[in-house]
């Protein structure tokens, strides 16, 4: 299969690739700047120079793929204006160019932070979205637009709504304690590991996956017990606010596993740690 993957630099995407280069796939990355991927050259991918933020170099990095893997988004440090841009404006861009080339699917990585407070029970696809922040709110309206987009010529959409994403030597987790300084230790949130991103995202390239799907591992942690392994102090002054609802930042995973067999490979942290694949 000739695959587009955006992004491929990244958290997600420098994981990614290298897993569908092992499964013998085409693989092609659209990227600014070729010399941030030497490594993925030396895989085996081919690079195609382009910008999500300027359209027109999109149709020729699209022409005769069979997929797209859009992976690419400004988190933290973009303004609220680069964040439309590229998570929104970039990913219309990219879809309405597959579409006009013919691709047959179309696979997008959103966050399962869109869906935000106030459900009182583990989120699930069909929950109204409440983003707090650029980065949630301009993902969410990009998975509006993708399947505006896609449904006019029946492009297959698979939207996966990634939990909190670590392993394999990610700095991931030690980068968000700042973010979390006055959490309460026993707040719990959903995380889920690169290797099990991998296998949704692969679902997604197999056919029959269209759709939105939460994707998470079994066992959602504790910010104390992170703490704790990476040995980092609980605030001397907690908020106790964090609590008032117990099922924020909790997904369930239900429909990913009912309807594309999805089973986590690390259900937890725990299992992951054990595994040395952190």
């Amino acid at each position: 299969m000739k695959i587009l993957v955006t992004g491929a630099t990244g958290k997600v995407g420098s994981r990614f690739v290298p897993r569908l280069l092992q499964r013998g796939h085409s693989v092609h990355i659209l990227l600014r700047d070729s010399k941030k991927s030497e490594y993925l050259k030396n895989m085996g991918a081919e690079v195609i120079i382009g910008d999500l933020s300027h359209p027109p170099s999109l149709p020729a990095a699209v022409e005769n793929k069979d997929a797209v893997v859009h992976l690419a988004a400004f988190f933290r440090g973009a303004t609220d204006q680069q964040a439309k841009e590229v998570n929104l404006d970039g990913a219309a861009a990219l879809a309405n160019a597959a579409l006009d080339a013919n691709v047959k699917r179309f696979v997008f990585a959103s966050t399962s932070r869109i869906y935000g407070p106030g459900h009182n029970r583990p989120a699930s696809e069909n929950d109204p979205a409440q983003p707090i922040g650029a980065y949630p709110a301009t993902k969410f309206a990009a998975e509006k637009a993708l399947e505006e987009i896609c449904a006019r010529q029946k492009m297959e959409l698979s939207i996966f709504r990634l939990a909190f994403v670590y392993g394999e030597n990610d700095p991931h987790i030690p980068e968000i304690f700042p973010f979390l300084s006055q959490w309460h230790p026993a707040r719990r949130f959903h995380m889920v590991h690169h290797v099990d991103v991998g296998q949704a995202l692969l679902r997604g390239l197999s056919g029959n996956a269209a759709g939105i799907f939460n994707v998470a591992d079994d066992a959602p942690i504790t910010i104390g017990e992170l703490r704790r392994f990476y040995r980092q102090n609980d605030p001397p002054e907690i908020d106790d606010s964090t609590l008032i609802n117990p099922w924020e930042g909790i997904l369930n995973t239900s429909k990913i596993r009912e309807s594309l067999g999805f089973r986590p490979i690390y259900p937890s942290f725990y299992s992951a740690l054990d595994a040395g694949t952190l």
